[in-house]
């Protein structure tokens, strides 16, 4: 990521009196970014590249109230959104990523490196009615750009220190002529790791990854496409972001190699269909492959005591059909989803006097039927209604014990109220439920792999969105209440003993703030502001009370400060402040992560088809450890200043 995720540029000439309306799809229907009855961020794929932003982290950075847990590894992310979050080991997710309508249901392969990205949609707020199990506490949409008849070619060349070498293209162009499309876009980073390792020399945590997509596109007649979709990441680091909890210096004294192999692939087939009725017709085919391939050296010292090891094969097929249209003053969807989970996992930890190892099936299977309704009342009022019926089964096979399994069916339903002021303020309020499915601890083969139970979510929203000063100031704001029951939470005893287990009740209230403000024809400032607070009403482990503890990975406070000058000359310049509160990593609220503000700045000029700009992440060289990870045995590093030079070209 260069620069962080700053103020995006101006998407039209640098003179623009008024910001661009953005079209939405949250709702699986096109809408007007303000017409969405939920809390909706939305970030165009120009405004990314111009902002240098890489990865997540990046969109993280400026959205309320969404945030990572801190966890060192490349390829997996674990989102923690309004206070819900998940676990590596649950194999599951809060929050749902979809790329281009293919779900990532794990935090393993929940990455992107946001390259050749149209836009970003990324919903707050349970939207399990719409999206399914995975999605309790919000959708992150990635849409990439949408190959036609123009050419186009994007080449980017960056230079940065600890030896940072990146190039990134994005390449398309017709066939045939107005009937079959090509694209390939791809990246190759390397660079230095900035964890020194004291024992044998060289640092610790070197980063490289290698990504690469396809697409093939075939519009037979206008009413009809279909898209071929095939992607791949593979990362080839050195060891995690990680050291002893007492560390005072980014350094480790590790004898034992650390490496991390993983690797994804995803293939897709994407067909749209416009019926003369007007009906629309979509089908999303999709498999995902996570290998999560790591080795991870856990005390840190000369002699090998204490490592793990993973080889795990995450394997998820999936089918989405819907159909969508409009009658009188109503837009309906209905569909239909399903999924089959096949997952491999193989888990090695060396302990001081031996060797343990768990190998297990984990399967999985959805069936759902979903649809919503909108429908205008009157003039300035509408209603939303939603509802899904989804049904999930998981199963288990150790290869050392008995075979489990267990299954739930949940009616899921949405209702919102919506009132226009005008055609530019709109005004909400919402009740949506949302669901993730329970499962059984993979890791726990000594208590017999114990079950845990769905997680349940009752909410309430109440907002108000839209333009004013002549629209030049996009803005929106958001309360919400949730009531979180059976609240899935990861206990970790040490590396490799680590089981999931349900607090009986948790509590989730919160305020999002966002504007977007164009200050003038060459000035534009950006803001957000997320207050959260999770925690626990009901939640006894063992002899262990966690009552009113803040529930892990969830700070009380978010908050983004951009602004942006654009000179008609062509050069620009841009500063971004972001902040995140105390995290706590546990549920005893023992070890945490103290709060921060990190600063990110960068400037460039701009000619004819080609770029140049300069950048600094975390211009102060802020330090924002997570002190106490892996019950209070390791410490998670945070990245230091890093600079460099951005070379681009685009036709």
């Amino acid at each position: 990521m260069l620069g962080g995720l700053l103020v995006p540029t101006l998407t039209v000439a640098a003179t623009q009196q008024h910001l661009p309306v953005m079209t939405v799809t949250a709702n699986k229907i096109e809408q007007h970014q303000e017409e969405v009855p939920a809390s909706l961020s939305v970030v165009h794929g120009d405004d990314l590249r111009d902002a240098g932003a890489e990865d997540l982290q990046a969109l993280a950075r400026r959205t309320p109230n969404f945030v990572f847990q801190p966890f060192g590894q490349s390829g997996t992310n674990v989102p923690v959104v309004r206070g819900l979050t998940s676990s590596a080991t649950a194999f599951s997710s809060s929050m749902l990523m979809l790329v281009d309508g293919v779900p990532t249901l794990t935090g393993q392969g929940f990455d992107h490196n946001l390259l050749a990205v149209e836009r970003v949609e990324i919903l707050r707020g349970p939207q399990s009615t719409l999206y399914g199990r995975n999605a309790e506490a919000g959708v992150l949409n990635l849409y990439t750009r949408q190959i036609g008849e123009e050419p186009h070619a994007q080449v980017d060349a960056t230079l940065g220190n600890r030896d940072k070498r990146s190039l990134r293209f994005d390449l398309s162009q017709a066939l045939v002529a107005d009937t079959l499309y090509g694209g390939i876009a791809g990246e190759w980073l390397e660079q230095d790791g900035f964890i020194d390792n004291v024992y044998h020399g060289g640092d610790e945590d070197r980063r490289e990854r290698h990504n690469g997509r396809a697409v093939l596109r075939w519009t037979p007649a206008a009413p009809t496409s279909a898209t071929l979709r095939y992607s791949r990441q593979d990362y080839r680091d050195a060891g995690s972001q990680w050291g002893a909890a007492g560390a005072s210096h980014r350094e480790v004294r590790s004898g034992t190699t650390s490496w991390n192999h993983s690797s994804g692939r995803s293939l897709s087939l994407d067909v749209e269909h416009e019926l003369d009725s007007g009906l629309r017709l979509r089908s999303i085919t999709a498999r995902n492959d996570f290998y999560d391939r790591v080795r991870q050296d856990t005390d840190f010292l000369p002699f090998d005591a204490l490592h793990i090891e993973r080889d795990h094969h995450l394997s998820t097929l999936s089918q989405e059909l819907r159909l969508e249209g409009e009658w009188a003053e109503s837009k309906w969807l209905a569909g239909f989803y399903a999924d089959r989970d096949d997952h491999s996992l193989d888990f090695r930890q060396k302990q001081p006097m031996a060797m343990t190892r768990t190998q297990v099936g984990l399967g999985g299977n959805t069936a759902a039927l979903f649809g919503q309704w909108t429908q205008a009342l009157t003039s300035h009022w509408s209603l939303t209604l939603g509802a899904r019926m989804e049904r999930n089964e998981v199963s288990l096979s150790p290869r050392d014990s008995d075979n489990r399994s267990d299954q739930w069916q949940r009616f899921t339903p949405k209702l919102a109220l919506q009132y226009a002021w005008n055609s530019d303020t709109q005004a909400y309020a919402s009740y949506s439920e949302g669901f993730r499915a329970g499962g059984f601890n993979a890791f726990a083969a000594s208590a017999g792999y114990p079950g845990y139970d769905p997680e349940q979510v009752d909410a309430y929203e109440f907002g108000i969105k839209g333009w004013t000063a002549e629209r030049r100031l996009r803005y929106s704001a958001a309360l919400y209440w949730m009531q979180i029951s059976d609240m899935q939470v990861q206990q970790i005893v040490q590396p490799g003993m680590v089981y999931i287990t349900n607090a009986a009740g948790a509590r989730s209230t919160g305020l999002e703030l966002e504007a977007d403000y164009l200050l003038g024809p060459n000035w534009r400032l950006q803001a957000s502001l997320g207050v959260n607070r999770t925690r626990f009403e009901r939640f006894q482990d063992g002899s262990a009370d966690y009552k009113g503890n803040h529930a892990p990975f969830a700070p009380d406070l978010t908050t983004y400060l951009g602004l942006r000058y654009d000179a008609a000359a062509g050069w620009f310049a841009q500063a971004g402040l972001s902040g995140v509160g105390r995290t706590y990593l546990d549920s005893a609220n023992r070890y945490s992560r103290a709060g921060y503000a990190l600063l990110d700045l960068s400037a460039g000029y701009n000619f004819d088809h080609f770029g140049v700009s300069a950048y600094v992440e975390n211009a102060t060289d802020k330090s924002y450890d997570a002190v106490g990870y892996l019950n209070g045995m390791a410490r998670v590093y945070s990245e230091p200043r890093e600079f460099g030079l951005r070379l681009s070209y685009q036709l």
